[in-house]
């Protein structure tokens, strides 16, 4: 679920970029309204004119819910509002309103997540209840990873304390804080269950995967020597690759199948052999390149520089020009690129070394690309569309209650799930409205928000667990 904010560093009319959970479409928020693309093969699917800017498109798989934050220089909602967009309806179903800027939002079948500047806040799906608030250092990036599982909810964000994570294991009630970097995190990514956390700095030469459960170190691997902005990290869906972009220009791919836990100096993070239970095939030794004086490392331990028995990169894709997010293919060893100046790309990794090329193509061509009307394709084929009775709910200054708007005719109260939570001031509380009460009980693992048929493009009906 990679993905990158253009607001503030903007080449053309791209605001955002960013990868559905299966990483099998991506969204385009723009100075007019967002596209839907689909990787392979590469087409557009999907586009809205708003003829005013979308800064966040966050996609929920393939279904017609997506969450929309206003951006650019003539925001299509404001910054510090995150909207529930039902494209089968052709309207926003929900709100979330807070008192300052939305950084990120991450989506599930059963949860919406939202980064602000210093605080997470975690919302159930179904009637935008609050759920729980985690604290962070500044976060003005909106660093923030979501587990796509719907057994396993794991969340990932920064912790309180520079270069350190906090992984909120809400399935069991535990928080895992780990010591990442002593410098401040740039990245972070969760792989496909939750098992395994990814970081990097903002010195850009390490990348270091760890233990959600344990916060135990299970593989450092090293993009370079010198420092480089790291803008994308991610997992393969089995947790045997992972891949970073950054500033260089080249997109880097490791090995995780072999790999072995090394000791991380200052990281304080602990040391572990990789194993089956990590999340990834285990056994045999890594493909990642190393140093040909590595086994000096054995001998002298205390006397060899760290950089000789490093990890380096299985393969490179060379040649990105621009900023750019990466997530792997559905087929095995591709690897797909998407960059802020409008250029999608799709290689292979079958060997070592340099990639191949196998498609290219610009997703956005600039002024002269053509728009269409203010109406769109539609996303998706609707399977029902329930009419929807609107419910407002305003919190109280009280972190621990939120009073319903006199025609909702009931109150809601934070549950504060899981670890990590903590009470809200008045200043950051969230204002949520939704286009649909909840309905049914806790134990209908096919219930979604009752305002919308949720549909995946293909025709497909995505459903979640909701509870």
């Amino acid at each position: 679920m990679s993905s990158m904010n253009l607001s503030k560093e903007q080449e053309n009319e791209i605001l955002f970029v960013g990868f559905n959970q299966d990483s099998g479409c991506f969204a385009c928020g723009t100075d007019n309204g967002f596209r839907i693309y689909n990787v392979d093969p590469f087409r557009e699917t999907f586009r809205r004119v708003f003829s005013a800017g979308v800064g966040i498109v966050e996609m929920l798989f393939r279904c017609n819910l997506l969450a929309l934050v206003g951006g650019g220089r003539n925001p299509r909602y404001p910054p510090n509002k995150v909207m529930i967009w039902d494209d089968h309806q052709n309207r926003c179903i929900g709100e979330l309103s807070f008192r300052s800027e939305v950084k990120a939002v991450k989506l599930r079948r059963d949860r919406v997540v939202v980064a602000l500047a210093h605080k997470i806040y975690v919302y159930r799906f179904s009637d935008l209840k609050l759920l729980d608030q985690i604290n962070t250092i500044k976060n003005e990036s909106g660093l923030l990873a979501l587990c796509p599982d719907s057994s396993n909810m794991v969340l990932a964000c920064p912790g309180i304390s520079r270069g350190h994570v906090n992984v909120e294991l809400y399935d069991t009630r535990k928080s895992t804080l780990v010591p990442a970097h002593e410098s401040d995190l740039a990245q972070l990514a969760l792989n496909s269950d939750g098992s395994l956390v990814a970081t990097a700095s903002d010195k850009g030469t390490l990348i270091r995967v760890f233990d959600t459960s344990s916060g135990a170190l299970v593989q450092e691997l090293r993009r370079g020597m010198d420092r480089a902005d790291i803008t994308s990290i991610c997992f393969n869906q089995t947790s045997s690759y992972l891949a970073c972009c950054s500033d260089r220009g080249t997109v880097h791919i490791f090995d995780l199948k072999g790999g072995q836990g090394t000791t991380s100096a200052g990281s304080g993070a602990g040391v572990r052999q990789r194993s089956d239970s990590s999340g990834s095939g285990g056994g045999g030794p890594s493909k990642n390149t190393r140093s040909g004086l590595s086994f000096l490392g054995g001998i002298l331990p205390m006397a060899v520089p760290k950089y000789f028995s490093s990890e380096w990169s299985y393969a490179q894709v060379r040649g990105v020009e621009s900023r750019s997010i990466c997530a792997f293919g559905a087929e095995p060893n591709t690897i797909v690129v998407v960059s802020a100046d409008g250029s999608f790309l799709l290689a292979r990794f079958d060997e070592p070394g340099e990639c191949e090329r196998v498609s290219y193509a610009k997703f956005i061509r600039g002024p002269t690309d053509e728009a269409l009307d203010d109406m769109g394709t539609p996303l998706g084929v609707p399977a029902t569309a329930p009419t929807p009775t609107t419910v407002s709910r305003v919190p109280t200054a009280d972190a621990d209650a939120v009073a319903a708007m006199p025609n909702s005719g009931q109150g809601i109260s934070n549950g504060g799930a899981g670890g990590g939570s903590s009470s809200s001031s008045p200043a950051e509380q969230a204002t949520s409205s939704t286009g649909a009460a909840a309905s049914g009980n806790g134990e209908d693992a096919s219930r979604v928000p009752a305002a919308a048929a949720v549909v995946a493009v293909g025709g497909e009906v995505q459903r979640g667990d909701m509870t």
